[in-house]
């Protein structure tokens, strides 16, 4: 694997982690309103956030992509698993002519 494909790879899992991780512990100013009496920030929605922090998202996103990303790349660079192995049209030349 390449230097420019590790770091593809890593952009495309940080930011998939990314989204699966950005409604975890979301609060809504609705949700507050309704729970806690809290009035909402005028001229907001009720569906805004009211506890976003994406500096303490975007550590604990970049802890988990990494070793997400680490194990992508253990199990690429491996052997495991080739292109051959994932051609089911049987398109690719077989490994004796390259």
């Amino acid at each position: 694997m390449g230097i420019t494909s590790a770091i593809v790879l890593y952009a495309v899992t940080w930011f998939m982690t990314m989204f699966v991780a950005l409604p975890i512990g979301l609060k809504t100013q609705g949700d507050l309103r309704h729970e806690d009496g809290i009035d909402k920030i005028e001229g907001t929605h009720d569906g805004a956030p009211a506890n976003y922090n994406p500096k303490r998202k975007a550590l604990w996103v970049t802890g988990f992509a990494t070793v997400i990303w680490g194990v992508l790349v253990l199990f690429l660079t491996s052997g495991w698993v080739s292109w051959h192995d994932l051609d089911w049209t049987a398109k690719l030349p077989s490994v004796a002519d390259s």
